[in-house]
């Protein structure tokens, strides 16, 4: 046989392969995605409704408005040492680093917050914490009376004492820096292994209200259980209650959401210097095809519906807290400030439109001592996982786990205040509820890489079913 034939037979049975194992990920993914459909469990809303809601009216929206100078600045503290185990040293990747942005280049508005609205000359101790605490109030309207100043600065009294779902850096400390969120996306690092684990197996092994004797599906620390394929797991998570079942979901949807980013934001190649970020497709059929996770990955992605719903619902519930005239998205812009409210309250009429809301009424409806022990049990365990987020080695990594831990807590929040965000008075503070900018800034892109993620999905979908 000559060389041409011998050639020509190789890449006839290359290219036959080729179109095999597209043929065979096509399939794959067909097997996924008819499991990732109809109704989500703990909730009445399917996730065809989630994906047409979310795509044509609040993904565009959601990226129209982090766009804004309010929103794409976040004050973080990326230095806060681990509080659970030694430090095994931060990522060296390029990758992982993230780029301060310079003092000079944030509007004054949010640099400043809201010192030169409030502070009196201080010539004592108290002037000088009401000058700090006034410091803190990003999202208050300059045109205050006296009256308005003075009960802001007892509310940041009341705020500093108040339980949160989250551990909040201190805005104030020396390692806190500034951060363009725009010019350091989320995406895939390089940053994996022990560390990475770690961090992970911490998080779900010991604050998801799990015993040690019941093994998480694709845990390698698992002893092997033969035909089991994880579903002891979900025998016992169906027996737990309501909100032991909510807690485990939010943070496998977080989870979920994160690892869309990365697979849609991959390093696909880097040439002279020149890096090319995009979707990754074999990437996340590793991560999320059926046949690849044991049917863990299409439940995986349920839950992320199930966060997004969980925040879709927070957004709505907090909407009469920024339609009062005294709040004000304040940067020092007063044009671009008026547009980025307009666009904000725009969002969340619609997301007050869905039909279908998580009803987080139902959790928490037992007897009152016993709902309220289960209710400080649960903000516990949410907020060592917000302490867990200092541990993550990578910066960028770092960075995006607080941000996205901030603001579920801070949606969590929001869900559970719901008598004192009924009775907030229009014209003057309120002590039973405020969010700093800090969480604010967090919720409303903690939602919006949630809308990226399902909107990624769809993206995935398309791709997948090119190769088939």
């Amino acid at each position: 046989m000559s060389i041409s034939r011998v050639a020509r037979r190789t890449a006839a049975e290359a290219a036959a392969q080729l179109l095999l194992a597209a043929a065979t990920v096509g399939c794959l993914w067909c097997a996924a995605e008819a499991q990732l459909s109809g109704v989500l469990d703990d909730c009445l809303c399917d996730i065809e409704s989630i994906d047409d809601f979310n795509n044509v009216k609040i993904f565009p929206q959601i990226q129209k408005l982090l766009e804004r100078d309010y929103f794409r600045y976040y004050k973080v503290n990326l230095k806060r040492p681990c509080p659970f185990w030694a430090d095994d040293g931060h990522c060296s990747i390029r990758d992982c680093h993230v780029e301060p942005c310079p003092e000079s280049k944030v509007p004054v508005g949010i640099k400043a917050g809201s010192a030169n609205k409030y502070s009196k000359k201080a010539n004592h101790t108290k002037e000088l914490e009401d000058c700090e605490q006034a410091n803190k109030l990003g999202a208050i309207n300059s045109t205050l009376s006296n009256q308005s100043k003075e009960a802001f600065i007892d509310w940041a009294r009341y705020d500093d004492s108040q339980d949160h779902f989250c551990e909040l850096d201190d805005e104030r400390s020396p390692d806190a820096q500034y951060v363009d969120l725009l010019l350091n996306p989320e995406r895939y690092t390089g940053y994996k292994g022990p560390s990475a684990w770690r961090v992970w197996n911490s998080i779900y092994e010991e604050n998801c209200f799990k015993p040690r004797s019941v093994y998480r599906p694709l845990n390698p620390l698992a002893p092997s259980k033969g035909e089991d394929d994880g579903e002891s797991f979900y025998t016992w998570l169906e027996g737990l209650c309501l909100e032991k079942r909510v807690f485990y979901k939010l943070i496998s949807g977080l989870h979920a959401s994160i690892n869309i980013h990365l697979c849609a934001n991959y390093l696909l190649e880097e040439t002279w210097g020149r890096p090319r970020w995009g979707s990754n497709v074999k990437e996340f059929i590793h991560r999320f095809d059926s046949s690849e996770t044991k049917s863990e990955g299409p439940r995986r992605l349920k839950n992320l519906y199930f966060l997004y719903l969980v925040e879709l619902r927070a957004l709505s519930k907090v909407a009469s807290y920024f339609e009062r005239s005294i709040v004000d998205l304040y940067t020092g812009n007063s044009q671009e400030d008026t547009e980025t409210k307009s666009l904000l309250l725009e969002i969340f009429r619609d997301t007050k439109s869905f039909p279908m809301h998580f009803d987080e009424k139902s959790m928490f409806a037992g007897d009152k001592k016993g709902a309220k022990s289960l209710k400080e049990e649960f903000r516990l365990h949410f907020k060592n996982i917000s302490r867990i987020m200092d541990c993550v080695g990578c910066d960028k990594c770092r960075l995006w786990g607080k941000l996205q831990t901030q603001g579920l807590g801070t949606a969590l929040k929001i869900l559970f205040s719901e008598k004192e965000i009924k009775n907030l008075p229009e014209n003057s503070p309120s002590k039973g509820f405020q969010l700093t900018r800090q969480e604010i800034v967090a919720l409303l892109n903690a939602f919006g890489r949630l809308s990226t993620s399902i909107r990624e999905l769809q993206n995935f979908k398309a791709l997948l079913q090119q190769r088939s």
